[in-house]
C-alpha cells in the first residue's frame, strides 16, 4: 500500500519560519516535521508519495539522507497547485496497489489510528476537539459512518468537544471515477472527494487519541513539548 504526504503548501500562516524553508522541514523535536510523519506511516505503508511545490528542491535534498523509507516518490502539482484534491489526482498516475493512505503533511497522527484506517476501504480519522469551529465537523449515519463534513461550524452548533476531520483519508482507486467541482475559492478539496465517496460507498470514521495540527508559530512551539513518541 501507498501513502500520500501533502507537504506542497507555501506555509502562509507559519511565515515568517517559512521564508527560506517549506514547513514540512521546520524543526520539531529534534527533527523536521517530515520525519514524525514519515514515522508514524512507517510499517503501515511500503512506500510514500510526498507531494512537494513550495521549496521542492529542499524536500528533495532530505529526502534523499532520510532512512525511515527506501521507496518513496516526489509529486509536484501541475501546472500550479489547485487545492489538496488537485494534489491527490497529480498522484494517480504514479500509485500502485489499488487502494492508499492520504496524511496532511503539517499534521501529526497516532501510529495506532493510521493502522486502524489502513483496514478500512474508505475512511477518515476523527479526533475530539474543544475547538471544533476551526475545522471541520465530521457528520455520521445511524450506523457510524461517514456522511459529510460541517466545516468551521457555529459554536453554538454543536457540544464541544465534537469529532474534527484531521486530514487523514483512506480511499481506493475508485475515488477517482468522481470530480468534484472547485470550491467558491477555486480549489479543487479532498474533502469534496470523502463526501461525493460517502454517497457510494460505506465511509468508516476511526476515532483517533491524537491528533496534532501544526498551523502557525505558536503551534510549532507547543508542539515541541508533546509527548510524540508516545503515539507516533
Amino acid at each position: 500500500m501507498d501513502g500520500i504526504i501533502l507537504a506542497g503548501g507555501i506555509g502562509t500562516r507559519m511565515r515568517p519560519l517559512t521564508l527560506q524553508q517549506p514547513k514540512a522541514l521546520l524543526p520539531l523535536q529534534g527533527q523536521p516535521i517530515l520525519h514524525w510523519s514519515l514515522k508514524s506511516l512507517r510499517g503501515i505503508v511500503e512506500r510514500v508519495l510526498v507531494v512537494v511545490g513550495y521549496r521542492k528542491e529542499q524536500i528533495a535534498e532530505y529526502m534523499a539522507r532520510q532512512t525511515l523509507f527506501a521507496e518513496y516518490l516526489l509529486v509536484e502539482q501541475l501546472p500550479r497547485p489547485l487545492g489538496t484534491g488537485h494534489a491527490l489526482r497529480c498522484c494517480r498516475a504514479h500509485l500502485r496497489g489499488g487502494s492508499f493512505l492520504v496524511i496532511n503533511g503539517d499534521d501529526l497522527y497516532s501510529r495506532a489510528a493510521l493502522s486502524a484506517l489502513s483496514q478500512c476501504q474508505f475512511g477518515i480519522v476523527a479526533a475530539m476537539r474543544a475547538d471544533f469551529d476551526k475545522y471541520g465537523v465530521i457528520l455520521r449515519d445511524a450506523a457510524g459512518h461517514f456522511t459529510g463534513i460541517d466545516e468551521k461550524p457555529p459554536r453554538r452548533r454543536y457540544t464541544a468537544p465534537a469529532p474534527c476531520n484531521s486530514g487523514a483519508y483512506k480511499f481506493t482507486d475508485a475515488v477517482f471515477e468522481y470530480a468534484p467541482a472547485a470550491s467558491p475559492r477555486g480549489e479543487i478539496e479532498i474533502t469534496d472527494y470523502v463526501t461525493s465517496c460517502a454517497r457510494d460507498w460505506a465511509v468508516t470514521v476511526v476515532d483517533a487519541p491524537f491528533w496534532l495540527p501544526i498551523g502557525d508559530p505558536a503551534a510549532l512551539a507547543a508542539a515541541q513539548s508533546a509527548a510524540l513518541t508516545r503515539w507516533i
